[in-house]
């Protein structure tokens, strides 16, 4: 698999409009025929999350094609030659999984496009951005072809920048649709309104909660990819859902949801605790002078964590696969189709969400001054995720009180990542020692972390 990232801008004009003069642009085009069939499950759970899937035949890149939302006019797409069949390669099948939680990718529509493409060119030639000019003629299976025409400027955001105000002076307007398949299967976005003030207090909750249920599903993809910080975030998303659903669990109940959702955090937190702990310690080898990292220091740490994380990865890879991680994005994906909501959801957010994220506050207050540190943390992040979900009804209180649980909660993780590691510094010094290293650097490590959670604890305060 190959992967690049795709920033462009789709317009549309009248078929008589003619391209503007741009600068840089080289003036003999190319030409080209694409014929792409496109996949989806037969309701179109990949494509109304923004992603596409396609075999196209034509153009210097022909090949299985998968697009995935990377952030505002931009996507990721992951390229797989043509294999000569029909069927959607493995690797595709295996990515999308938590989008179509094992339905069948099928053929949705087919695309035909006459392109001519231009080069946008800089100093010394270099290539910046690429213009193109497609005929599209576009079908959904079983319908009638419709015809349009779309501009699409790919490349350097700078250029896409410089090329909008001539192509708008042309009469070439922005796209609605984000993508060609998007518009030949007249899809609606399955992202929610932003609640304001006049939110009612369910509709609140569940526009947060469906934020989260789709960043579960993109960070999905992301860890079968193996990219940076991926389990983490995935882990994030799942505490922030979870988080959200306890705090107001009286205005949308869920009964055994939030054991499910606590299972998948636990399952991905080996993974992610290995990489906090590895940063962690290579971070403070890296402020130590050179006279006090005696031995072979980082070559130990490489050889206690690369087989655990290893491990850790190979585990979290098998609970994506599992029915009951699949079971849990159906539970999900009901849950945001058709919450199951209480009286009290539909009173107003601004009086109702207060009441809820006070009860959890108190939790907060009686754990940390009964000394329970690490479970007063936990209580922190819940009200923490409860207030940014309040944010766009409650407005600046909300966001101050927030940020003050930020701290409490960064306080917390600090005590707590030092709890952890000194054991295991421990134990790294002793393997060291007997294998006849000097174990010097990690008992010199261990005072630091106590140190550390002697100055969390005394700093951390709440009320």
């Amino acid at each position: 698999m190959r992967t690049q990232r795709e920033i462009e801008r789709k317009y549309e004009a009248d078929s008589d409009a003619e391209i503007p003069e741009l600068p840089g642009v080289v003036a003999e085009p190319q030409r080209e025929t694409l014929d792409a069939v496109y996949y989806d499950t037969a309701d179109l759970r990949l494509i109304r999350s923004g992603l596409t899937l396609r075999r196209r035949e034509g153009g210097e890149d022909e090949g299985w094609h998968l697009k995935v939302p990377a952030g505002k006019d931009t996507r990721d797409e992951i390229h797989i030659p043509l294999n000569g069949k029909t069927d959607p390669p493995k690797q595709f099948t295996d990515l999308t999984l938590g989008y179509t939680r094992g339905a069948k990718l099928q053929p949705v529509a087919q695309i035909k496009t006459e392109r001519t493409r231009w080069e946008i060119v800089g100093e010394k030639g270099k290539l910046l951005a690429e213009l193109t000019d497609d005929q599209v003629t576009a079908a959904a299976c079983g319908s009638d072809a419709v015809s349009w025409r779309e501009i699409e400027v790919e490349g350097d955001p700078a250029v896409l920048d410089r090329t909008e105000k001539p192509l708008r002076s042309a009469g070439f307007h922005r796209s609605k649709a984000p993508s060609k398949l998007a518009r030949v299967l007249d899809t609606k976005s399955t992202k929610p309104e932003r609640p304001d003030r006049k939110a009612r207090a369910g509709k609140a909750v569940m526009a947060y909660v469906t934020e989260q249920v789709e960043k579960i599903k993109h960070y999905d993809v992301l860890v079968r990819q193996d990219a940076d910080d991926a389990v983490h975030q995935l882990r994030v998303a799942t505490r922030r859902l979870r988080s959200a659903l306890r705090v107001y669990a009286k205005l949308i109940p869920i009964g055994d949801l939030s054991a499910e959702l606590q299972w998948l955090g636990q399952r991905l937190s080996t993974a992610r605790d290995l990489e906090v702990q590895h940063e962690r310690m290579r971070a403070a080898i890296s402020t130590l002078p050179t006279e006090l990292v005696v031995g072979p220091v980082e070559a130990r740490l490489t050889r206690h964590f690369a087989p655990e994380q290893e491990k850790a990865r190979k585990a979290v890879l098998q609970t994506l696969r599992s029915k009951r991680y699949l079971q849990l994005l159906d539970r999900l994906e009901t849950l945001v189709t058709a919450p199951p909501t209480t009286k009290k959801a539909n009173r107003r957010a601004r009086k109702e969400l207060p009441k809820h994220l006070s009860r959890a506050e108190r939790k907060i207050s009686r754990r940390f001054n009964a000394g329970e540190i690490h479970r007063a943390r936990k209580a922190a992040k819940r009200v923490r995720y409860g207030l940014e979900l309040a944010v766009p009804v409650l407005g600046k209180p909300a966001d101050k009180a927030r940020k003050r649980a930020k701290t409490f909660t960064k306080q917390g993780g600090e005590y707590q990542d030092s709890v952890v590691a000194r054991p295991l510094l421990r134990a790294l010094g002793m393997q060291a020692h007997a294998a006849g290293e000097n174990g010097f650097t990690f008992g010199l490590l261990h005072g630091r972390e106590e140190a550390v959670a002697e100055r969390a604890q005394r700093e951390m305060r709440w009320g």
